[in-house]
């Protein structure tokens, strides 16, 4: 039972009616039906031109890494987090010439540096509803079925979208697979860094901060993009031209203050917040305490094997800094579904959705799928331990994952492209070579097997009927057997080379299983139980693709009868949230105001990291000379700021506007009272903090000074 692109339509017109200013990750087209809402909130702007991907102010929103950010200036030039940026600037690090310590500017642009070569920034251009097109094919089909119908149709729509050569496209699924959507973005392979603050600057109070207001961070940073000299996406060559985009922002000059309105536009990851009662409950009793302990491992075994080593240090801080964030991420959510009780709150929602539909639904259909849906996940999570597990050793260290990367290649190699399997077509093969050569700066022998060593140690922890004989084949089933396999592997294999690595790349599988390298052959023998474990998980999203909608229809009827908003939940896809600027009242008699200063560095300072401020900062705080980017009601420089706009994982570098579409800020972080509202949003709690634009200006003149790109986006100061 599917619900339908005009029923979804009628819903997303009538809700917003209801909605709060502050909640709500929207659609751009859902913003015509927000106009009164945007205009008694304060926009100035036209609501309808939000729509419009192609016209001023998407136009300069841009998807960064897996993140945000926008055009600031006609010559491609693009703001973002220095979080965002980490791994370019990593990349372009050593340990004689540490970037992430120093910072960088780039004097001219011949002195920009190129980004790793994975690294990807994407303009959105078009976005299609194609649910016809996609679900054609699924009629009478399920499980596995089902899904490769999806797939399949998916694949031609994109084959055919990206056939003139310069488009990335895809199929977004909304509402769980009730409607699907084709998204055109122009895909730019050619990133440089043109400016970033030093670390202790960007990240001033590293983990303790994390998520936590006040704040008084710098976290921001500058790319650019270039193409060729016909102006069409290319990879990198010094022959290459700045982008010349079709909109940039103008970075507001103005002071901001509590209660302004403020806009968010960026490619929020991924919500949670239409589950069912089940997954609120496996989230909150099994899901987030193994991935607090399980990154908390990883994060560990790291940083003592870089501990004297600082060489390995600056090639493992960007994948750190990863872990980090996601170990403390995970234990916010669980602070705060547990302090709100969300798993009891969910039941008793779905209790009330599931008596409300009895009391609507003309048959037992839909009640039947949700029921459906629930048999799934149970059968999901018999395996989930060594799901987990096995995700990590297969990803996290670099040349066991670029060997795996290869094995699978090449069993993908012969096939017809469109038989091939998303991520490992044509089109793909770019970003593939990509990944393999960035290993080279991100690798350390010793590192990676003590953090395999960490990962196996836990497996081997696992009941036996989650061990796979694969794994255990490989890597043996004790400590003291693992230790003796990784060493041989490590000290036998030869993927450690670039040119090596990248030479396999085009190798078939009869050519790759002649291969005497350890790690190879290691690889390929996991590569059953790696297609094993997809082909299960592709049985259960196939069901779970066409069963949600009629949980989905359910839940959208339900809540627009209690008068609640029903926008889809995150999934890359670019959104817009409106609100405030607005201080929190976390704890009784407890009141966090809206904007941090730099007085707060001041006395955050210890002199030794996390709270390490640099000379040449604190001298310039001492001077006092702020000119126009003083806070003309703090009478001292801003740092930060609050918003109610809501936001998840994946909003880091959006873009903060004002009532007039300009630039005020750059989203990196939420708080630590409402990082649980990927899973249950509390407009109470949910507040989204920013870099105000007047301490990125106050930086890049007066402290780390960069001219030359203050003028390129019109900037000066007075």
């Amino acid at each position: 039972m599917r619900l339908s692109s005009l029923v979804l339509m009628a819903v997303a017109a009538a809700v917003p009616a209801m909605a709060h200013a502050d909640e709500g990750m929207w659609l751009p087209s859902q913003m015509p039906e927000l106009a009164a809402q945007l205009k008694a909130a304060g926009y100035q702007g036209d609501p309808t031109q939000l729509a419009d991907l192609t016209r001023a102010p998407m136009n300069a929103v841009v998807q960064v890494g897996g993140a945000a950010g926008s055009f600031v200036s006609p010559q491609g030039l693009i703001l973002t987090n220095h979080h965002v940026a980490y791994g370019v600037i990593q990349y372009n690090s050593t340990g004689e010439r540490n970037l992430l310590a120093d910072g960088f500017t780039a004097a001219t642009r011949k002195d920009e540096l190129p980004a790793n070569p994975d690294f990807r920034v994407l303009v959105t251009t078009g976005f299609e509803n194609v649910t016809d097109k996609v679900l054609a094919d699924t009629r009478g089909k399920t499980g596995r079925a089902y899904g490769e119908a999806v797939d399949v149709a998916s694949k031609a729509l994109v084959a055919e979208c990206e056939r003139a050569g310069e488009l990335r496209c895809s199929v977004a699924n909304m509402y769980y697979g009730t409607d699907f959507y084709l998204v055109r973005q122009l895909e730019l392979r050619d990133l440089r860094l043109a400016y970033a603050p030093p670390e202790s600057v960007a990240s001033f109070g590293g983990e303790v901060d994390n998520f936590i207001w006040p704040r008084h961070s710098g976290d921001f940073a500058l790319l650019r993009a270039y193409v060729d000299k016909d102006g069409k996406p290319a990879d990198y060559s010094p022959d290459n031209v700045p982008y010349r985009p079709s909109g940039h922002f103008q970075i507001s000059s103005r002071a901001i203050k509590d209660g302004d309105y403020a806009m968010l536009a960026g490619y929020p990851a991924v919500t949670f917040r239409h589950r069912s009662a089940s997954e609120f409950a496996n989230m909150v009793d099994w899901q987030l305490p193994t991935r607090v302990s399980l990154y908390a491992a990883m994060i560990d075994t790291i940083e003592k094997a870089v501990a004297e080593d600082h060489k390995a240090g600056v090639m493992y801080a960007s994948q750190l800094a990863g872990l980090r964030n996601t170990r403390k991420r995970a234990a916010g959510e669980l602070e705060g579904l547990e302090r709100s009780n969300a798993k009891a709150g969910r039941a008793s929602e779905e209790a009330a959705m599931l008596e409300w539909l009895a009391s609507n639904s003309d048959d037992g259909a839909t009640a039947a799928d949700i029921e459906a849906v629930e048999a799934v996940l149970t059968r999901t999570r018999t395996q989930r331990d060594h799901d987990q597990l096995f995700a990590q050793i297969r990803y996290q260290p670099q040349l066991l994952r670029a060997a795996l990367t290869l094995q699978r290649r090449a069993l993908e190699h012969d096939k017809p492209d469109a038989e091939r399997e998303s991520g490992w077509q044509q089109r793909d093969e770019p970003l593939l070579r990509g990944q393999l050569q960035q290993v080279q700066r991100r690798y350390d022998a010793r590192v990676e097997q003590a953090l395999l060593s960490e990962l196996l140690r836990r497996y081997h922890a696992l009941p036996q009927d989650q061990q796979a004989d694969e794994i255990i084949a490989v890597f043996g089933a004790n400590a003291a057997d693992t230790a003796k396999r990784l060493k041989t592997l490590y000290a036998g294999t030869h993927l450690g080379d670039e040119a090596t690595r990248l030479g396999w790349l085009d190798a078939d599988a009869d050519k790759l299983a002649k291969s005497d390298d350890p790690l190879l052959i290691a690889a390929a023998k996991l590569m059953p139980r790696v297609l094993a474990d997809e082909a299960r998980q592709k049985e259960f999203d196939g069901d779970l693709l066409r069963l949600r909608p009629a949980a989905m229809k359910a839940w959208i009827g339900w809540a627009k009868s209690q008068g609640r908003p029903t926008y889809p939940d995150a999934n890359r896809t670019l959104r817009i949230a409106y609100g405030s600027i607005i201080g929190l009242d976390p704890r009784d008699a407890v009141h966090y105001s809206p904007i941090t200063t730099v007085k707060g560095i001041v006395e955050k300072h210890t002199g030794e990291e996390p709270f390490n401020a640099p000379k040449v900062l604190l001298d310039a705080i001492a001077r006092g000379n702020f000119g126009d980017t003083i806070d003309p009601q703090l009478k001292t420089q801003s740092v930060n700021f609050l918003t109610n706009l809501d936001s998840t994982g994946g909003n880091s570098g959006s873009p903060i506007l004002d009532a007039d579409g300009k630039l005020i800020g750059v989203h990196f972080d939420s708080n630590w009272e409402a990082v649980s509202a990927s899973w249950k949003f509390d407009p109470h709690y949910k507040r989204g903090i920013h870099v105000d634009m007047r301490y990125m200006r106050w930086l890049m003149n007066d402290v780390y000074p960069a001219p030359q790109l203050l003028r390129e986006m019109g900037l000066s100061k007075g």
